[in-house]
């Protein structure tokens, strides 16, 4: 009886479970690099889409149509950044706040686009978002945020970072922390490169929110 209640209930949580998206049906968009279609992939180009429609993304917006060019790289390039986007040991609201001072250091308009939006739902606050999008230097942070925001914003402006912003990441988030901090950053940078060069389109009707910043 019990055996036949867990069968019960797992079938139940799995018809509750929303089905993953169909890699048949992809729609990539794209400006420079044409969007590609199911039909015109190669082996290799479907392996990368299959990948990235079971992963947790389960779609193929922002950078994918790209990567696709060069689908064995793109499909390592696709899991390293799961792994550093959905990393379950960085607090969601912080590795949020990585990116998008990544996207805003690249000017990178559908990345901040997308996780600007991450990150308020995150719980980062509206504050601190305004302040990273205007290239101020956010007030009433938390000493994690903080940590966070001199460490991205030395090494992406200085190309180092000095023993105190060191020792302060670390004192925050550990050894393996910094170096998943460093992770997300350089996956965001090459998504940035990979948006901006292709000017990958925001969604219809949507304005630029990013300004060049002097």
């Amino acid at each position: 009886m019990k055996f036949a209640i867990m069968i019960l209930l797992a079938a139940v949580l799995g018809a509750q479970a929303p089905a993953k998206p169909d890699p048949k049906t992809i729609q990539l968009r794209g400006d420079r690099f044409k969007p590609l279609t199911w039909d015109g992939m190669s082996p290799a180009q479907r392996k990368m889409v299959e990948d990235l429609f079971s992963g947790p993304r389960s779609g193929a917006n922002g950078p994918f149509n790209v990567l696709l060019r060069s689908p064995e790289m793109g499909n390592l390039a696709q899991k390293f950044g799961a792994s550093m986007r959905f990393n379950p040991d960085m607090p969601r609201k912080l590795n949020e706040m990585a990116i998008i001072i990544t996207g805003r250091y690249w000017t990178a308009q559908y990345e901040w686009y997308a996780h600007k939006r991450a990150a308020l739902d995150a719980g980062l606050s509206p504050a601190i978002v305004d302040a990273i999008q205007n290239g101020r230097r956010p007030t009433g942070m938390s000493k994690e945020e903080d940590a966070v925001y001199t460490f991205c914003t030395e090494l992406l402006n200085t190309k180092h970072v000095s023993d105190a912003t060191f020792a302060a990441a670390k004192n925050a988030f550990g050894e393996k922390g910094v170096v998943d901090l460093m992770g997300v950053m350089s996956w965001y940078q090459m998504v940035s490169m990979l948006l901006n060069v292709d000017r990958y389109p925001l969604p219809d009707g949507v304005p630029p929110e990013l300004k060049p910043l002097p």
